[in-house]
């Protein structure tokens, strides 16, 4: 059994535990819930390798029918295909594309829309969804969520590029062919969905890709 797999195993016992304890109406099975929830959490603390103690910080339990996580990211290139990267500072500055979870109350392109001003000043509009990826089938290190991962092509209509922002250390224009040479922010994206999100991106007449 791979480790990966061991991941999805925990992930879905977690899951499974929160309908148990959202749904039955059974005080035997509701301990039998808490019990499951508590062994996938310490899988999971293990396969992440992270205290216990912050991995249920980190998936607080969460009443009702557990569904994956989204994360949205921005898709930004120039005249020159270059391609808007950031720093995330609580990744040690490694770079990623302007994005993160999708908040209640927007829309997908409207996260988009957001998370790049808030990131790097400039303002955008979401033209077109490049693709939905599915964590798991993806090489990202081992992460408690479940995650389904939008990456929408945005252009941009205004803004003033800024160097700091409160979640970025530094916001740029990439060339393509150096994107390799960058040190990623592999939990948020990986050079391969870069490469592809990009080749969608510049041809307009390929379909959204979908896990």
């Amino acid at each position: 059994m791979t480790s990966s797999n061991l991941l999805g195993y925990a992930q879905r016992l977690n899951a499974l535990a929160e309908n148990g304890l959202a749904f039955t109406q059974n005080e035997y099975d509701k301990e039998r819930y808490v019990e499951i929830r508590a062994i996938s959490q310490e899988i999971l603390a293990t396969l992440c390798d992270v205290p216990l103690e912050k991995m249920i910080e980190l998936i607080p339990s969460d009443m009702g029918y557990q569904t994956p996580k989204v994360d949205i990211r921005a898709v930004v290139l120039n005249t020159e295909a270059q391609l808007l990267m950031v720093q995330e500072k609580v990744d040690h500055n490694k770079w990623t594309l302007p994005g993160g979870w999708g908040d209640v109350g927007y829309t997908p392109f409207e996260v988009a829309q957001k998370e790049v001003f808030e990131e790097t000043g400039l303002q955008v509009k979401p033209t077109r969804l490049l693709a939905v990826f599915d964590k798991k089938m993806h090489p990202h290190p081992p992460q408690p969520w479940y995650v389904y991962k939008f990456f929408i092509l945005c252009e941009v209509t205004g803004g003033e590029l800024l160097a700091d922002t409160i979640e970025t250390g530094d916001a740029s224009w990439i060339r393509t062919n150096e994107l390799s040479a960058l040190p990623l922010s592999t939990n948020r994206v990986t050079l391969s969905q870069l490469q592809t999100v990009i080749e969608i991106a510049l041809n307009p007449g390929l379909p959204a890709l979908c896990d």
